[in-house]
């Protein structure tokens, strides 16, 4: 079958006489999606709810800005010449402050408890204003439950917990350094985000867990040298189990120790901007780890302090325990944590884990989105969460003025409509929104072991383009998910066992390395160029990286085998990673000088499904893709809008790619005002086999 017509850029069923221009009710959206016209009811009410929690707040605050300051009230902070510790801790009958600084005694150092369940404790400075704990030490709660139970806990805003090598206990640290003295200002946002999405522990060459500072020095100007203007950091919130790659926090305002200090984080962070990389923090809200001794969960002896009580508070896949976002104090807990990081250690923005099973009550398991509008209304959504992520991106947006305004991104797979909308048209306020859909068509293609030749162009280009109006996205062809132990990376996919044996640039490229090499970059590009207004990639896929992601645990010796990275192999100049890490710088330098993830949805112009050739223009570029196993086309006719002189700036098959060098690139192509797939300008190109050829006019 051949496919010729025309792709618009997608605008959605849009009103044509505009009805909610001038809505102040959350129903804006509706003039740019009439499908949600039978739902206006539940967007008034959305907002509604999202209105009256925000004027509660600031009725009892003074603003959202105020409320969301937790972290100065509660935990440990210096008032009118006394150090103070804070807790909100309602099921509790009493609280002690127990450590080295007391010698453990669990009596000693009582707190008073008020109406609201908000434990203090107030201990003199010493005489010469130093503090009465010392920076350093080692300290924990006791708490006194309901049952008259003694109990143990870490402080819940705690800053920083240490795990004694060889212990499998963690200790809360009372933490009062010499401050960080920032040297960077943070760089302006970019508006076309080429996101390096990265783990510091797995960072290292060498089988170990790596550090802030080694991080610092040696990935943060590689990253910056590649052409990523963004890096995104994974596990740094304190989880005790690290093969859970972060996403069972234990405590929400302590970094992660394993890599460093507070202090050497903010080091690599300074470093970031000072490359001019804007870093993003993967923010967990939407669960937490069940440990008790060293997590929040039961923190005053109850099932429902920071959660929903009973079965309503498990999750039931991920073995975690779910938030209670209608509660107005873990509504001041987690809004507390979305400005700390902000302002304590000057993340850029964040990347919001989980938004899906945030916003229903059955998590999207087992659930495809596939039944309409409905899915996003009624009983299946948790109100109370979609009220909490608005108020979030509310608040985050307003901490920083232009151009420095923070970044929000939702890691949605629902689709929901409005997600990656203005709050004031009736959306949650997100800025983008990740196209999960992208990696999985892509994964599934090579798990069904679908061949080449029976790849559905107008399939793939669907799924590329598919993307609500005036909502920005995220586009990746692989992330961390997809290179987990149970999946394989795109490389990995593509060649096996070959990349073992076949990956050397001074022996011929066997037929599986060149097949790979080959769709591994086009690959890439399609996604990168067609699927989105951003861009993400995992630290090491960019260059193929073998092998997947398994961190030391019981199953596997504890070996850090695979928990790393294998840099030496894309340094290697005489291994064909390296031409695949070229490649990538390639296509960030092309993105940077042409900006097309600002442009608007690509107009694709041609999807031939027999040929295999897909063809489109963005930001003033021309994309051609030959997708087609064996065949490579000679004077191919290509239809264009614009007339004139059209250049090779970027071409696959360069030798320095891994190519074959069957196009020169310094060519010249005119066209002929012959008009070819509804366009009325032609000209005539050779296009290689599994080649991808970018054309730019002068």
């Amino acid at each position: 079958m051949t496919t010729t017509s025309p792709i618009t850029p997608k605008e959605g069923p849009r009103s044509p006489i505009p009805k909610y221009k001038d809505a102040k009710d959350g129903t804006k959206i509706i003039d740019d999606d009439i499908w949600l016209e039978p739902f206006a009811a539940q967007l008034r009410k959305r907002y509604a709810k999202y209105t009256a929690a925000k004027q509660l707040i600031e009725k009892n605050e003074g603003s959202l800005i105020t409320f969301a300051e937790g972290y100065k009230k509660f935990g440990f902070n210096f008032e009118d010449g006394h150090l103070v510790y804070r807790e909100w801790a309602p099921s509790a009958r009493q609280l002690f402050l127990t450590g080295e600084f007391n010698q453990w005694n669990r009596n000693s150092h009582e707190a008073t408890k008020n109406e609201f369940g908000v434990f203090t404790l107030k201990m003199p400075l010493e005489s010469d204003g130093s503090s009465p704990i010392r920076h350093g030490t080692k300290i924990k709660t006791t708490i006194v439950t309901e049952d008259w139970k003694k109990e143990d806990r870490i402080p819940a805003w705690i800053r920083v917990v240490w795990q004694e090598k060889g212990s499998p206990q963690f200790d809360g640290v009372f933490w009062n350094p010499t401050p960080y003295v920032w040297k960077h200002p943070s760089p302006p946002t970019p508006k076309d985000l080429r996101i390096y999405e990265a783990h510091v522990g797995m960072s290292s060459q060498e089988p170990k867990v790596s550090t802030y500072v080694e991080f610092a020095r040696d990935i943060l100007p590689e990253i910056a040298r590649v052409g990523y203007n963004a890096v995104q950091l994974m596990g740094i919130m304190e989880h005790a189990y690290y093969a859970s790659f972060g996403y069972q926090v234990n405590n929400f305002f302590a970094v992660s120790s394993r890599f460093g200090t507070p202090e050497e984080l903010k080091g690599l962070i300074d470093r970031a901007h000072e490359l001019g990389l804007v870093v993003l923090l993967d923010l967990v809200h939407s669960h937490a780890s069940k440990n008790v001794a060293d997590g929040i969960n039961q923190f005053d002896g109850s099932d429902h302090q920071y959660f929903h009580a009973g079965i309503k508070g498990q999750h039931p896949v991920w073995d975690s325990r779910l938030f209670n976002y209608g509660s107005y104090e873990v509504q001041r807990f987690l809004l507390s944590n979305c400005r700390f990081y902000i302002e304590e250690y000057r993340f850029d923005g964040y990347r919001f884990d989980g938004v899906t099973s945030m916003l229903y009550k059955h998590h999207g398991v087992n659930h495809a989105f596939v039944a309409g509008y409905n899915e996003y209304f009624g009983d299946s959504m948790d109100d109370d969460a979609v009220v909490y992520l608005t108020l979030a991106n509310d608040l985050v947006h307003s901490l920083r003025q232009e151009p420095n305004v923070p970044v929000t991104i939702a890691e949605d797979v629902s689709g929901l409509p409005g997600i990656a909308r203005p709050i004031s048209d009736g959306g949650l306020g997100f800025d983008y929104r990740l196209a999960m859909g992208i990696p999985d068509k892509w994964i599934e293609l090579f798990k069904k072991g679908v061949k080449d030749e029976d790849w559905k162009m107008g399939d793939i280009t669907w799924t590329l383009t598919d993307r609500r109006y005036k909502e920005k996205t995220i586009a990746y062809a692989e992330s961390h998910d997809q290179s987990l132990v149970g999946d394989k990376t795109i490389a990995f996919w593509l060649m096996d066992k070959d990349m073992y044996t076949n990956m050397s640039t001074l022996q011929e490229q066997g037929p599986v390395v060149s097949r790979g090499v080959a769709l591994h970059k086009m690959i890439r590009l399609f996604t990168y160029a067609l699927g989105g207004e951003g861009y993400l990639n995992f630290m090491g896929n960019e260059f193929g990286h073998p092998e997947w992601i398994d961190f030391p645990r019981e199953g596997n010796n504890d070996s850090f085998h695979y928990a790393r990275r294998r840099w030496d192999l894309a340094r290697d100049p005489t291994l064909r990673y390296r031409q695949l890490w070229d490649w990538d710088a390639a296509m960030h330098q092309l993105e940077k000088k042409y900006v097309w993830l600002c442009a608007d949805q690509a107009y694709v112009c041609l999807k031939h499904e027999d040929d295999k050739i897909v063809a489109f223009e963005r930001a003033g570029l021309f994309f051609v893709f030959n997708f087609h196993p064996s065949k490579s086309f000679v004077d191919y006719k290509l239809g264009v809008h614009k007339a004139g002189k059209y250049r090779i700036v970027l071409n696959s098959d360069d030798e320095q790619f891994g190519g074959f060098k069957r196009v020169d690139s310094t060519g010249e192509y005119f066209t002929s005002p012959d008009p070819w797939h509804d366009l009325p300008n032609s000209f005539l190109a050779y296009l290689p086999t599994r080649t991808v050829l970018v054309f730019a006019t002068e």
